[in-house]
């Protein structure tokens, strides 16, 4: 059976790098050790270094590439060319790189807690699932 291809959002990214000892210590692990493949574009790795560098982290430049190490190793990079057509209305502009990623790649989840993104689930042809949602998909598959 194939390895599952998931996007996961920046915030589900910042949780499992930021704060390895926490609940979704799992799923740095989980992309590690492929029991799925994370999905990254230059928009979603962008926005990635942008958090990083937020100052309520308080990380120097090393760590951040540090934790950058811990991450962009494993992932598949998409190229995005343009964006598809038919994409729900989403309220935070920022979020739809998300969206269009998923469904540039074909991926076979969207993993996120925002309230953005998970408002147009029902719209979206691609199944968004909450973190702890993606723990038992994941054991499924």
């Amino acid at each position: 059976m194939s390895v599952p291809r998931v996007v996961l959002d920046t915030n589900c990214l910042i949780s499992a790098l930021i704060f390895s000892r926490g609940r979704f210590a799992w799923l740095r692990e989980a992309w590690q050790t492929q029991r799925f493949t994370a999905l990254a574009s230059h928009d979603t790795v962008s926005e990635l270094l942008r958090v990083l560098a937020y100052p309520k982290f308080k990380l120097t430049r090393n760590e951040q590439e540090t934790l950058l190490a811990d991450f962009l190793p494993y992932v598949e990079t998409v190229k995005i060319g343009q964006t598809p057509e038919g994409l729900p209305e989403i309220r935070d502009a920022d979020d739809i790189i998300f969206l269009v990623l998923a469904a540039v790649a074909q991926a076979d989840a969207l993993v996120s807690g925002d309230g953005d993104i998970q408002a147009v689930r029902e719209q979206f042809h691609i199944p968004i699932l909450t973190v702890a949602e993606f723990a038992d998909w994941l054991q499924a598959h």
